[in-house]
C-alpha cells in the first residue's frame, strides 16, 4: 500500500474513532478537563512515538524549527475538539455533525487552495464541490 493511501485510510479510520469517542465523553465532564486528558494521552503517544519518525537532523533542532504555525495549529485543534464535544452536546447528530462541517471546510477552503496555493480546478471537482453544496444545503432544510 502507497503512502498516499495509507495516509488518507489513517485519516478516515482517525475521523471515525474520533467522532465515535467525541460522542461518547461523558455530558457531566466538564470539556476543558476531558480536553487536558485527551491531551496528556496525545503528549504521551507522540512521546512514544517520536523514534519511530527521526528525521535528518537531531530532534533538539527539529524542536528549534518549530514556528508559529505549529502553536496557532494546537489553537485550532482544540477549537475543533471543543466544538463538536459542544455540537454533540447541543443535539447534533453524530451522522450529521461532521459532514455537515467537514462539507462547509470544503467549500470554504475552495478559493484559498485556487488563490493562496495556486491548485487548479476542473470539472471533476466542481461537480464535488457542487454536490457538496447540495449536501449542504440539504442538511440545512428544515424537515417538513
Amino acid at each position: 500500500m502507497t503512502l498516499y493511501v495509507a495516509s488518507i485510510a489513517l485519516t478516515i479510520l482517525a475521523n471515525i474513532g474520533y467522532h465515535l469517542l467525541q460522542r461518547s465523553i461523558r455530558p457531566d465532564l466538564n470539556p476543558v478537563v476531558s480536553l487536558i486528558a485527551t491531551y496528556a494521552t496525545a503528549l504521551l503517544a507522540c512521546a512514544i512515538a517520536l523514534p519511530f519518525f527521526r528525521g535528518e537532523a537531531p530532534v533538539g533542532e527539529q524542536f528549534a524549527k518549530v514556528g508559529w504555525p505549529s502553536a496557532v495549529l494546537g489553537l485550532a485543534i482544540i477549537a475543533l475538539e471543543l466544538g463538536f464535544l459542544l455540537a454533540y452536546r447541543a443535539g447534533w447528530n453524530i451522522s450529521v455533525a461532521a459532514l455537515y462541517s467537514n462539507a462547509a471546510v470544503a467549500l470554504l477552503l475552495l478559493p484559498v487552495g485556487l488563490l493562496a496555493f495556486g491548485e487548479a480546478m476542473d470539472a471533476r471537482k466542481a461537480a464535488g464541490l457542487l454536490c457538496a453544496f447540495v449536501g449542504l444545503m440539504l442538511l440545512s432544510a428544515k424537515p417538513r
